[in-house]
């Protein structure tokens, strides 16, 4: 089953792209939630033609995009947190402490946009965040966890 999605899926696509899911799932999920209508062949027509109407004003949204990462690729983020004597972290970094840094900063950046390159930060040290600001443009930025 092929589906126009109306918003962004981490695990199927952004939004406007034209994804094949498996029949249960669109029927049972994607639909009756909002996130996707059937892609039939009346519906891949308007779809075109949205998109034809949409590519200037995207263009201009992806040139803001690529002038707040060049912005943000030189910002040093460096978050503090309760350490044990041998440097362990005590819970774990996460993306909102992340956010916040990047706020204080003066980024205003959803979180939900952020993501940290490592499995789980539990230890002092250097590591990285990706930053998605638009579906081609990710920036990443390095942080520091340092012992408070």
């Amino acid at each position: 089953m092929e589906v126009i999605l109306k918003q962004d899926m981490s695990s199927l696509g952004m939004a406007d792209d034209i994804v094949k899911v498996k029949d249960g799932y669109g029927r049972n999920f994607l639909i009756p939630q909002g996130i996707a209508t059937l892609a039939t062949a009346s519906a891949k027509k308007m779809h075109s033609e949205n998109l034809k109407q949409r590519a200037h004003k995207q263009e201009k949204i992806k040139s803001d995009a690529a002038d707040y990462a060049t912005k943000l690729k030189d910002v040093q983020i460096t978050i503090g947190a309760k350490t044990s004597t041998s440097g362990k972290i005590f819970g774990s970094v996460n993306t909102i402490q992340i956010a916040d840094m990047l706020a204080q900063k003066g980024f205003e950046i959803d979180r939900k946009k952020i993501s940290i390159k490592e499995d789980s930060v539990k230890e002092v040290g250097k590591y990285t965040a990706l930053v998605k600001l638009h579906r081609e443009i990710i920036v990443e930025i390095p942080f520091e966890v340092i012992s408070e």
